[in-house]
């Protein structure tokens, strides 16, 4: 029979001291698919990052990433935004959890993701960096059916991103009314129906930049918005940078 242990977190820190690479833990996250996990410094360098995270910033290996930033491998506009919440965690020692983001695929179609960062703290109870995880939310434990609903119109939008659509064309796929949809959609993912709209006609349009020698005018077409210049300005509020140093920057690297 196993003795019962009178100082259980003793004996758990000193399990952990004895291990010779307790780094190898990490390994097990390379094991569970769709979910990001990464571990940054004070200066938001990765320290760590596991295989998805690898997959959606292109390099082939965790170690690819040691030492770089978000601004090394993203748009700087979201690259920002990334960097701003490590700090806000850093600055305050405190974690947050259950934020929304919409995610940059590789297809090119953005996710949305609930993530959850917290400090790690040195010896002298400081904070050294951050770990954090992102998971879609479409995994999550939400079963509400009006969370269902609202992934209809994630659907909707993503299927008929190409074609002129409007919210009421998005609140009448659901049986809903504009003002009900605009409330519950940005209650649940703190985004608005037609700011996701923009984020995957831009998606769409970064993996064009990226994948195709097509025209701007050509994707701009091809990804719902009225002409180049339309595509442009939506393109640069989202990235922070135009679609031509977009394309140039892919190419450089």
């Amino acid at each position: 029979m196993v003795e019962k242990l009178q100082k259980p977190r003793v004996w758990q820190d000193r399990f952990f001291k004895q291990l010779a690479h307790p780094l190898k833990l990490l390994d097990l996250f390379d094991t569970i698919p769709h979910v990001y996990m990464y571990i940054k410094d004070t200066e938001s360098r990765f320290v760590r990052a596991n295989r998805v995270v690898c997959d959606v910033v292109g390099v082939g290996h965790p170690d690819e990433v040691i030492g770089h930033t978000d601004f090394d491998f993203f748009p700087p506009a979201i690259a920002a935004q990334y960097v701003a919440e490590d700090q806000r965690v850093i600055t305050t020692g405190e974690a947050l959890s259950g934020q929304v983001w919409v995610v940059p695929g590789k297809s090119g179609v953005p996710r949305l993701y609930l993530c959850t960062k917290i400090p790690l703290l040195d010896h002298k109870e400081q904070v050294a960096g951050i770990a954090g995880v992102k998971r879609p939310y479409e995994y999550s434990a939400d079963d509400s059916a009006g969370y269902s609903r609202l992934v209809r119109v994630i659907s909707f939008i993503i299927d008929n991103h190409a074609d002129y659509i409007e919210v009421k064309d998005m609140a009448a796929h659901v049986q809903l009314s504009v003002s009900q949809l605009q409330r519950e959609f940005s209650k649940k993912f703190s985004i608005t129906p037609s700011r996701y709209l923009r984020e995957v006609r831009v998606g769409m349009a970064r993996h064009l930049l990226e994948s195709s020698d097509l025209s701007l005018t050509q994707i701009a077409s091809e990804c719902g918005f009225y002409d180049q210049s339309h595509l442009s300005r939506h393109f640069k509020a989202s990235t922070g940078l135009t679609p031509l140093k977009y394309r140039n920057r892919f190419e450089a690297t």
